[in-house]
């Protein structure tokens, strides 16, 4: 069966084990039911996001020129500390920035293979521990705009790292960690601006990942430099296919790029 189309990061629905999707234009595949099948994966060209063209991705599924340009991949996406809708100051598109940065935010814990502290808007949780691989987290602060929380992470990281180790994540190396324990120890380095908005009563939230097998290595794969893969699917964590020869397939770093995929 063979599916063509552009593609964008995976959806998923928290159920008792994690269930992913993967959208295109006009059909969609249950990725789940695709665990222990033969999958081959042809990149045929690119396609940006936004304009559509068939032009190199530079970023997060954009050519170049859409991604000097889009306000939905400002600096403040990466850095919420930056942020400035909050006072009304303009860095690409207010009326965006303001709808996207002016709403309820989390700074958060998640363990994915070590403990991190992120930032994400309400409205994201639980998918963007999803999408991480985290297979526990828990908030810490909800905030009502991007910059207190942006202030929040940078203050916390101090104390705990703000990345995920992806190699540690896909081959289930895990560290048993008291989440709990962690966050209410990270407590008197939060900013005095954000103690009143501490979430004294949250609770860790545990996901469960459809993999069959873990690898004992990892090798990533890059369609822009091998455009064609084939080998069976093993499992799906945090955004990557992992299949059964260790190659791990990170579905968000290739928005943009339009592949034909043949299951058997």
């Amino acid at each position: 069966m063979q599916y063509q189309g552009v593609l964008r990061k995976m959806e998923s629905e928290l159920t008792e084990v994690v269930q992913y999707y993967l959208v295109f234009e006009s059909d969609f595949l249950h990725l789940n039911q695709l665990i222990g099948k033969n999958l081959s994966i042809n990149f045929l060209r690119y396609s940006c996001l936004h304009c559509k063209m068939e032009k190199k991705i530079f970023r997060n599924g954009y050519c170049f020129n859409c991604h000097s340009t889009l306000p939905q991949v400002g600096d403040w996406v990466m850095r919420p500390e930056l942020s400035k809708a909050h006072l009304g100051q303009e860095d690409r598109d207010l009326d965006f920035e303001t709808q996207m940065q002016v709403a309820p935010h989390v700074v958060y814990l998640a363990n994915s293979s070590n403990v991190k502290v992120g930032v994400t808007r309400k409205s994201q949780i639980p998918t963007r521990w999803i999408d991480q691989g985290a297979h526990e987290a828990i908030e810490v602060v909800e905030v009502p705009n991007r910059y207190l929380a942006g202030i929040t992470e940078v203050a916390l990281k101090d104390h705990v790292s703000d990345k995920t180790n992806w190699r540690e994540m896909l081959t289930n190396n895990l560290k048993d960690l008291d989440l709990l324990e962690i966050k209410e120890g990270l407590k008197p380095y939060l900013p005095l601006e954000v103690r009143e908005y501490y979430l004294q009563h949250s609770k860790e939230l545990e996901i469960a990942f459809p993999v069959e097998q873990y690898p004992a290595k990892i090798k990533p794969l890059n369609l822009a430099k091998d455009p064609f893969y084939q080998g069976v699917l093993a499992g799906i964590k945090g955004q990557y296919l992992i299949f059964e020869d260790g190659i791990a397939f990170n579905v968000r770093k290739h928005e943009g790029f339009e592949v034909a995929l043949n299951v058997s």
